[in-house]
């Protein structure tokens, strides 16, 4: 076993930061006999000194990020304080000088994910980013790595803790959406300004990373469709229960069947209580992976927090160092394919559709007839009248979406429908 240790730039000391540099303290023995060599934290990277940071060596805290990771003889930089700039040149700095990376950032991945993977190849380094998605639930490598002789067709899933906690409340106690986010904030669920979570950029974020990894193609933060949950109502849920569902905030990565194309979403949906997804609670993830030979395969376990994404950091820690005292890297980027991803009008799926009517003769008619001019097929209907309004809801058969969107602005213009009281899309069926 080499003696002379591996050493780590810790780069961010917040809620996971701090916990790995616990773990890699308290563990150090564990970790030595599982890379073959003991790893050494460096130095850590913050930009408060004067806090007090409970079991790390205040002589190893500096504010000058750039200087830790020039050092050259840094093996290993971790990145969890999050954000484009300055976490992306502090990567590629650290990639000329020698070190190998391990981030957690899914909006940088998202975003400049190809790039990054060339800087690490053009130096030899390893790039890992398990904790970028589902935090301590083994995704990344899995898709990556296990699955990599096999076909994926479609990753659906729920990747983002803060809102399932909110619509799990709104289905189990009737809460509506702001009363939900309230308990979610004060339980430390939500941030302080929960936009990035409720309106589906998070899970936007770690979508595109899934579709690359999954689909062997280049799929950015600006190619996911994204649509927030601040419009799901306590009505929503009502209409989901009587068909038998719930309501998630879903990301869906789908392969067409042609093969030539990716489709990348995230948005609200119904989806039936028979669907594994639907049974996940309070604030965990989980994903549903859809492959060729392997079949129908789940991951699941906490999306989120210090301690889980902690773990999923160490895990690609030891990984790189491994490979580091091999003299080897890992798997980079796979985009041989070069797929495109297609817009959202030409995704194909179902609509849940609540209509405020008039409630008199031959409304229903008139309805009827603008879907049939848009060619989407009716599945279901359920009407319930009083005091001259009437409340219509529709659920079709599986359409493109442009046509269901085109449905409900011919809708909109009806002199009968009163209001589109809400959409949502079906999926998991």
């Amino acid at each position: 076993m080499r003696t002379r240790p591996l050493k780590v730039a810790l780069l961010g000391c917040g809620v996971v930061g701090s916990e790995v540099a616990r773990i890699m303290t308290t563990h150090a023995d564990d970790l030595t006999q599982r890379i073959g060599a003991p790893v050494e934290l460096a130095g850590v990277a913050v930009r408060r000194p004067s806090k007090v940071r409970e079991g790390i060596d205040p002589e190893l805290v500096t504010t000058d990020a750039t200087a830790l990771v020039k050092r050259g003889d840094i093996d290993v930089v971790i990145e969890v304080i999050g954000g484009i700039e300055p976490a992306r040149t502090l990567i590629t700095t650290a990639f000329e000088h020698g070190a190998s990376v391990v981030s957690a950032n899914k909006a940088l991945l998202a975003q400049d994910g190809a790039a990054l993977h060339a800087a690490a190849d053009q130096h030899g380094r390893d790039l890992y980013y398990e904790a970028a998605v589902a935090g301590a639930i083994p995704l990344i490598r899995p898709l990556r790595e296990s699955l990599a002789g096999d076909k994926i067709n479609r990753v659906m899933g729920i990747v983002n803790g803060t809102t399932n906690f909110i619509l799990d409340k709104m289905d189990s106690t009737g809460a509506g959406y702001q009363e939900a986010l309230d308990e979610a904030t004060a339980l430390g669920y939500a941030e302080a300004d929960p936009t990035a979570d409720v309106e589906g950029y998070d899970a936007a974020a770690k979508a595109a990373i899934l579709a690359g990894i999954a689909f062997h193609t280049r799929v950015r933060l600006d190619d996911v469709y994204r649509e927030g949950m601040t419009e799901v109502s306590a009505a929503d849920f009502a209409s989901a229960k009587r068909m038998g569902c719930t309501i998630k905030l879903l990301a869906i990565l789908e392969r067409a069947q042609d093969g030539e194309s990716v489709t990348a979403r995230v948005h609200p949906a119904m989806i039936p209580l028979s669907h594994p997804l639907a049974s996940v609670r309070e604030a965990y993830n989980a994903v549903f992976v859809e492959a060729e030979a392997a079949g129908r395969l789940m991951f699941y376990g906490p999306g989120a927090g210090g301690s889980p994404t902690a773990s999923a950091v160490l895990g690609d820690l030891v990984a790189v160092c491994r490979n580091k005292l091999a003299e080897a890297t890992g798997p980079g980027e796979s985009a041989y394919t070069q797929l495109p991803v297609s817009p959202m009008g030409e995704v194909v799926t179902r609509y849940h559709i609540s209509l405020d009517v008039a409630d008199k003769p031959g409304v229903l008619a008139q309805v009827a007839t603008v879907f049939a001019l848009q060619g989407v097929s009716i599945d279901t209907v359920r009407q319930q009248g009083k005091d001259g309004e009437a409340s219509l809801v529709v659920v079709t058969h599986r359409a493109p979406d442009a046509a269901l969107s085109g449905t409900v602005e011919a809708l909109r213009k009806l002199d009968t429908v009163r209001g589109v009281a809400s959409i949502m899309r079906v999926e998991g069926e």
